[in-house]
């Protein structure tokens, strides 16, 4: 579905590629994590996904088509919830709809399907953390996307509303049957999310490290504890540590 070609690419005030020659494909329904140390280059994937940096070198595409010539092929949500304060729940929900001239109705339905009924008059101040990033996720959805990127959505959260939310998220993906890509900092989240892991392991990073994770869906927490799972943990995190290192 997602084929990134051969990609090259660095910022105009650096000398220095983050990525070269970098090629990988993600399949529809997937839902990959990627990991890797801070700095080394996971975001930038996902702004030349996103059409907000260009390649130096070679092309992403989207169900073989370059990505160039699309639009609204792809819904962000970004690591802070990014809810405009001045506008209701419903409202903010309703954005991608609005801008793209369609019928609010969906939002209301959404935020009825989500349990946030009750919310929908009230404004980003007035929920918590973990809410308003169900309602980001909302407006996320309703971009139509079949590919929505996750940019460390649960970081900023409390560890008991992180897990909730991770619980909740795997509900949403079998639901929608969504393409998800995800970037965190957490081993253990990668896994007990994704069907695949990839690793930044190198910089610039020419080659992402792909890991199968052996577990079904659904899923629940204590299938992390199983052997397999320990081992691949303990692997991932020794190769994080090798690279903060460096």
């Amino acid at each position: 579905m997602l084929d990134f070609c051969n990609v090259s690419f660095k910022y105009k005030n650096q000398s220095d590629l983050i990525i070269e020659d970098l090629s990988f494909k993600i399949n529809r329904g997937d839902f990959v994590s990627i990991v890797g140390a801070s700095g080394c280059g996971k975001s930038t994937i996902f702004r030349l996904i996103s059409k907000l940096e260009k390649p130096l070198k070679g092309s992403v595409f989207i169900n073989g088509e370059n990505i160039n010539t699309m639009d609204g092929y792809i819904g962000y949500m970004p690591q802070k919830d990014s809810l405009l304060p001045w506008r209701t729940i419903l409202e903010n929900a309703a954005l991608p709809l609005e801008i793209n001239k369609q019928d609010k109705s969906m939002a209301e339905e959404y935020l009825t399907t989500f349990g946030l009924e009750n919310y929908k008059d009230k404004y980003p101040r007035d929920l918590s953390g973990g809410m308003r990033q169900r309602v980001s996720f909302i407006r996320t959805l309703l971009t139509g996307s079949e590919i929505l990127i996750l940019d460390e959505p649960f970081s900023a959260l409390d560890a008991i509303t992180k897990i909730s939310l991770q619980e909740w998220l795997l509900d949403q993906w079998t639901t929608f049957h969504k393409t998800i890509l995800f970037i965190t900092h957490d081993v253990e989240e990668a896994l007990f999310l994704s069907n695949k892991v990839f690793v930044v392991s190198e910089k610039p990073i020419s080659k992402l490290k792909e890991i199968e994770v052996p577990l079904p869906y659904p899923r629940n927490r204590h299938m992390l504890n199983g052997p397999k799972i320990l081992a691949i943990k303990e692997d991932l995190i020794n190769e994080l540590k090798q690279r903060i290192s460096l």
